[in-house]
């Protein structure tokens, strides 16, 4: 879908209406209308809907699946958090399919020494970069000095 929005004015023009009929359409409900101060848009996927054409089909081929994971890091210090961050989203934006990235937010909780990984995207690219974490942190890589710092 289409995230184009559109005036009353800029509606009307589109389905040759004027533009009192489009707004009596908003105001009976017959088309779906955000208000944004004193005026409306429309989106494309309303107008769509009002005039009847279809929504656009997904492409063919294989279907789309996204996955959304979070993952926690316990006895984690700044440096390490920010060392890690680092890691992921290197690793995230070098991913096998440019044309579908994960998309990567990591949060730090300084006073409880944790960090937070969020990870939306392709399934099997969230299970690569998991399994780069689970190694950092298991083999000792990354976090290995703090080991000794304790």
């Amino acid at each position: 879908m289409s995230d184009d929005m559109y005036s009353v004015e800029q509606v009307a023009e589109l389905l040759g209406l004027h533009v009192r009929t489009v707004r009596g359409y908003i105001r009976a409900g017959r088309l779906r209308a955000v208000r944004i101060g004193k005026q409306y848009r429309v989106a494309r996927a309303d107008l769509d809907a009002l005039t009847g054409r279809p929504a656009p089909t997904p492409p063919a081929g294989r279907p789309a699946l996204e996955v959304s994971s979070i993952a926690q890091v316990d006895g984690v210090d700044r440096a390490a958090a920010d060392r890690l961050t680092t890691l992921v989203h290197a690793a995230a934006n070098t991913g096998p399919d440019p044309a579908r990235p994960l998309r990567v937010q990591t949060v730090h909780d300084e006073e409880r020494r944790r960090m937070k990984i969020v990870i939306l995207g392709d399934a099997a690219a969230t299970a690569d970069l998991l399994r780069l974490v689970e190694a950092v942190l298991h083999d000792g890589g990354l976090l290995a000095g703090e080991a000794s710092d304790a």
